[in-house]
């Protein structure tokens, strides 16, 4: 099954959630930066603060913004786009299609890290759908859940 298909599948809380536990596999990759942490932390409590009803739309657009600071001051193109990861997994909590890009974006990352190496790329995507799939087994699908 494709990732795409199992998150459709997926009540939309939990397919943020399950964004953002893929991202972060990849904050060690983003560079660091005086205020790194503080804008990882910042941005993912109001990414939890949104998924609890306590956050509006804009205010978790605006911690996407400031995540997004942190592809714009990357150097290097793995940093750059594992910011992009972080940031469409935060983005997941408004618009649930911002997951599937952060997915995708991990997959650029693991290109640029290897290019010759497709396997590299296959298991990522894998791991991905795995991941999706132990959120789909715990929480059921969307229908099953006030949406």
């Amino acid at each position: 099954m494709e990732l795409e298909t199992i998150l459709e599948q997926l009540p939309h809380k939990e397919v943020a959630r399950c964004a953002v536990e893929n991202a972060r596999n990849f904050i060690e990759d983003i560079e660091s930066f005086a205020d790194k942490e503080s804008i990882l932390e910042e941005t993912l409590n109001v990414f939890q603060q949104r998924l609890e009803g306590k956050k509006s739309a804009y205010q978790l657009r605006q911690a996407g913004f400031l995540a997004n600071t942190l592809s714009k001051r990357s150097t290097t193109d793995i940093s750059k786009f594992a910011a992009r990861v972080y940031a469409q997994a935060i983005a997941s909590a408004h618009m649930r299609g911002h997951a599937m890009v952060s997915s995708d974006y991990a997959i650029k990352v693991i290109q640029l890290k290897d290019p010759k190496d497709l396997d590299r790329v296959r298991v990522e995507r894998e791991r991905q759908i795995a991941l999706a799939r132990d959120f789909l087994k715990k929480v059921g699908t969307k229908d099953e859940h006030e949406y």
